[in-house]
C-alpha cells in the first residue's frame, strides 16, 4: 500500500517538475530569441556607421574597421557625453528598448501561465481528492444501510483508490458475514429441530419401558433385564449424540485449540482400530493397515483419532460379517492419503451427495445411528487442513479417502 501511495505521489511531482522544466524551456527560447534580435540590431546600426566611415574614408581599410569595432580601450572623453547622452542608463537602438518591453511583457506572461497551470494543477489534484472521499463517504453510508451491492472497484493506485479498495474488501466481508449470520440462524434452527428429533426418540423409548418396568410389577425377570439393557443402550446413545453435539459446537465457534504435532499416521490408525475393536469383534470384521510406517502428518493427535474413529466405525456398521476393511497411506510431496476401504452395502447416489451432512440418515442407516459420526469426521479433518471425499457403489463397498496437505 505504501508503495502505491509513493506511486501516486511520485506522478503528482512528475507532473509538476514536467511543468516547470516545460516553462523554463519557454524562457530559455525566448532569451535566446531575444539576444539574437538584439545582436541583429546592433549589427545593423555597426554596418550603417561603418557605410557612413567608408563613404567619408574611402582609404580606410577592412583591417582597421575591424580594429575600430573591436577596441576594448575606453576614451577618457566621451564623446556621447558631450551630446547629453549617459553611457550607463540611456539606450541609443530604441528597437532594443522596445524588444526588452515586449520580451519582459512575454516572461511576465509566462510565468504568470506557469503560476496558472500550478494552480489548476493542485485545485484539480484536491478537486479529485474530494469528489473521490465523497464518493467513500457516500459508499459508507450505504455500507451503514446494510446495502452490500456496490460497484467499489477502482483501477487507480492513489491512497484514496487504494482505501476505496479496502472498503471494498471490507464489504465483501460484511456482505459474507451477514450472509452467513442468516444461514447460521437458519443451521442453528435446523439443528435444533433435528437435535430435538434425535433426543426425543430414545427420551420416548425410554419412557415407555420404564412405564412397563413400573407398572408391571410381576414382570419376569428375563423382559426386565432386556428392557433395562435397552434403556442402557439408549442412555449411551444420547451420551454419544450430546457428546458429539458439543464437539461439533466447538469446532463450528473455533474454541477449539488443535496441539499441532508431527505424528505418525500408523498411531493414529492403530489408536482408531483400538476403538473399534469390540464392534469388529462382533460382526468378525478384520482390518488389513497398508503402508509405509514413517508418514507423518501435522495435526492434533486427539482430534485425528476421533475423526478416524468415526469414519472405521461407520465401515465396521455397514460391512458384511465376517469381511475386511482396507486402510492404506501414501504420501507425496503435496500430501498424505489415508484411503479406508470396506466392503458393505455401499451407499446410493441419492444419499452420497449428503453423507456429511449433520443429522442425516440414508436409506440403509441402523435404527441406532444419529447421522453426526462422519459430519463430526468432516470438521475435524478440514479444520486440519485437510479434506475428505467419498466413492460408493451399492452392494460393492466404500472408499473414504483423507488428504492431509502439507
Amino acid at each position: 500500500m505504501k508503495l502505491l501511495n509513493k506511486s501516486s505521489l511520485l506522478k503528482y511531482v512528475f507532473l509538476i517538475l514536467l511543468s516547470l522544466i516545460s516553462f523554463l524551456l519557454i524562457l530559455l527560447i525566448i532569451n535566446f530569441n531575444q539576444y539574437k534580435i538584439y545582436t541583429r540590431n546592433y549589427n545593423n546600426k555597426l554596418n550603417t556607421i561603418m557605410s557612413l566611415l567608408v563613404d567619408k574614408y574611402p582609404d580606410i581599410t577592412k583591417e582597421e574597421l575591424i580594429n575600430i569595432i573591436n577596441n576594448d580601450s575606453v576614451n577618457e572623453i566621451s564623446v556621447l557625453k558631450e551630446y547629453g547622452i549617459d553611457l550607463e542608463n540611456d539606450n541609443l537602438l530604441m528597437e532594443n528598448l522596445e524588444v526588452y518591453i515586449s520580451f519582459t511583457k512575454i516572461i511576465i506572461i509566462v510565468v504568470f501561465v506557469l503560476i496558472i497551470v500550478l494552480m489548476i494543477i493542485i485545485l484539480l489534484r484536491e478537486y479529485f481528492r474530494l469528489k473521490k472521499v465523497n464518493e467513500i463517504t457516500k459508499i459508507l453510508e450505504q455500507i451503514n444501510r446494510k446495502n452490500y451491492k456496490l460497484d467499489l472497484d477502482d483501477s487507480n493506485e492513489d491512497e484514496l483508490a487504494i482505501l476505496k479498495s479496502e472498503i471494498y474488501k471490507t464489504t465483501l466481508m460484511l456482505k459474507e458475514q451477514a450472509e452467513n449470520s442468516i444461514q447460521d440462524k437458519v443451521n442453528l434452527k435446523n439443528s435444533l429441530s433435528d437435535i430435538s428429533h434425535q433426543l426425543k426418540t430414545p427420551l420416548t423409548s425410554i419412557n415407555i419401558m420404564l412405564d412397563n418396568i413400573l407398572d408391571n410389577r410381576d414382570m419376569e425377570e428375563e423382559i426386565r433385564i432386556g428392557f433395562i439393557n435397552d434403556i442402557k443402550r439408549e442412555i449411551i446413545n444420547i451420551n454419544f449424540l450430546v457428546a458429539s453435539i458439543l464437539k461439533l459446537s466447538r469446532l463450528d465457534a473455533n474454541v477449539v485449540k488443535f496441539n499441532v504435532e508431527k505424528i505418525k499416521l500408523k498411531d493414529i490408525v492403530n489408536s482408531a482400530i483400538k476403538n473399534v475393536s469390540s464392534l469388529c469383534d462382533l460382526k468378525g470384521v478384520s482390518i488389513e493397515v497398508i503402508g509405509n510406517e514413517n508418514i507423518k502428518i501435522l495435526g492434533d493427535f486427539n482430534w485425528q483419532v476421533e475423526a478416524i474413529t468415526n469414519i472405521l466405525k461407520n465401515c465396521v456398521e455397514y460391512s458384511k460379517d465376517n469381511s475386511s476393511i482396507e486402510v492404506r497411506y501414501i504420501s507425496d510431496k503435496i500430501c498424505s492419503e489415508l484411503i479406508i476401504k470396506d466392503c458393505g452395502k455401499g451407499i446410493s447416489k441419492q444419499d452420497l451427495k449428503h453423507i456429511f451432512e449433520r443429522f442425516y440418515k440414508g436409506t440403509n442407516s441402523s435404527n441406532d445411528s444419529v447421522g453426526i459420526g462422519l459430519a463430526l469426521s468432516k470438521s475435524i479433518i478440514e479444520q486440519g487442513n485437510g479434506s475428505i471425499s467419498v466413492q460408493s457403489e451399492l452392494n460393492k463397498g466404500t472408499i473414504f479417502t483423507i488428504r492431509y496437505y502439507e
